[in-house]
Order: C-alpha cells, then sequence, then structure tokens
C-alpha cells in the first residue's frame, strides 16, 4: 500500500474538518447574535449551525471509500 492513500483519507476528512470549524466560527457569533434580537429564529439558527457538518460527514465517508478502494 502507498503512502498515497492513507494520505488522501486524512485530506478528505481533514480539509473539510477545517472549512467547517471555520465556517462556524462565523454562523455562531451571528447566530447568538440573530436570536438575541428575534428569540424566534432558534430552529432556523440550528439549522445553519448544523448544515456544515455535513460536508465532515461526507469527507469521512469519501475517506472509507479511499481506503477501501485502496486495498487498506
Amino acid at each position: 500500500m502507498s503512502i498515497w492513500i492513507p494520505l488522501a483519507a486524512a485530506l478528505a476528512v481533514g480539509l473539510p474538518a477545517l472549512a467547517t470549524a471555520w465556517a462556524q466560527s462565523r454562523i455562531g457569533p451571528a447566530g447568538a447574535a440573530a436570536l438575541a434580537e428575534k428569540p424566534e429564529l432558534t430552529t432556523t439558527v440550528i439549522i445553519m449551525v448544523a448544515i456544515p457538518e455535513t460536508m465532515v460527514v461526507l469527507g469521512f465517508v469519501v475517506a472509507v471509500l479511499i481506503m477501501l478502494r485502496g486495498g487498506a
């Protein structure tokens, strides 16, 4: 097995995780400020925080597929 397969799988999870962290660092304070003014936006804020998490889940699926197809 080549070193490239585990590296590709790590990047498939790591890069979306970094992007999710960046997105949530922007969404969190904005959501808190919106909730302070309009508490009825709770559902919207929860959805907006949850959407970037799907990037990490999809990255994990891609990493598993890379490892399985690579013979690991």
